[in-house]
């Protein structure tokens, strides 16, 4: 049967390059079944509800913020170790329209355990919505995939292998969703450390939560002891500034039209 040639644009080029990194990476899967109905009802409480990938966005990087081993990565240069860094970067994956094309481009949002709800609403709502080539981190990968093959690999190869160059230009960890199209990422890959997700959001609160993880950096106990922990702090600190925003609301609702009579 005859068919058709198509080139490979900048952003499938990009990923081809991005999976094969990740390929090498010895992942392993650790999910829990969490129950979230404390967040849930807080966050429908909410007049503008923050949406569901800055709560777990904002939980994760509290989570990274009390294990370490979150915040580290193994690298190969000058030779086999771990890295570990101070803080977290955060490494959003979007999906966005490119010359014709739905294409999945990787936003940084640096210190995101240190940023608050409202921000981090503001910076991934930007990424989603602004111009591409207005994005610096999107401008910056399709620049590099225009490149030749060998100066790509190379120049990815000493990012992810330069410690201190490896948060910038990747991040820490990986937040990569579809909950919002009513389907789950069962194997995602990653060169990072950590890729989490979850799945669709019940009415009552339930989901499915997941960490993918680089066994050469961290064991399963380990992740299982993280997801429990992360599911107090989704129904405990940020359940909390949920309701600080409600109640911040409410304050300025009254604060506009004046005590009542």
């Amino acid at each position: 049967m005859r068919g058709r040639t198509i080139k490979l644009s900048a952003s499938r080029r990009l990923v081809g390059d991005l999976m094969r990194f990740s390929i090498g990476v010895p992942r392993v899967t650790v999910q829990r079944q969490m129950n979230l109905r404390p967040l849930l009802d807080a966050r429908d409480g909410a007049d503008a509800r923050p949406s569901w990938t800055v709560l777990f966005l904002k939980g994760y990087a509290l989570l990274s913020q009390e294990i370490p081993e979150l915040r580290r990565a193994y690298i190969k240069f000058p030779w086999p170790q771990l890295y570990e860094y101070p803080a977290s970067v955060a490494s959003i994956a979007h999906e966005r329209e490119h010359d014709g094309e739905r294409v999945v481009l990787l936003s940084t949002i640096k210190g995101p355990e240190q940023r608050s709800i409202t921000e981090l609403e503001t910076l991934i709502r930007a990424a989603r919505s602004l111009p591409v080539l207005e994005i610096k981190e999107f401008r910056r990968s399709l620049k590099l995939a225009r490149a030749p093959a060998p100066v790509r690999w190379l120049l990815m190869w000493l990012g992810l292998n330069i410690g201190r160059k490896r948060a910038r230009y990747f991040g820490t960890f990986q937040l990569s969703v579809y909950s919002g199209l009513g389907a789950e990422s069962l194997n995602p890959l990653s060169p990072l450390t950590t890729l989490f997700n979850y799945g669709p959001i019940g009415e009552d609160g339930s989901v499915t939560v997941r960490i993918h993880y680089d066994h050469r950096v961290m064991d399963g106990a380990n992740v299982a002891r993280a997801l429990e922990r992360f599911e107090r702090i989704l129904n405990g600190e940020v359940t909390d500034e949920v309701k600080g925003l409600v109640q911040r609301g409410a304050a300025t609702i009254i604060t506009s039209v004046g005590p009542s009579k």
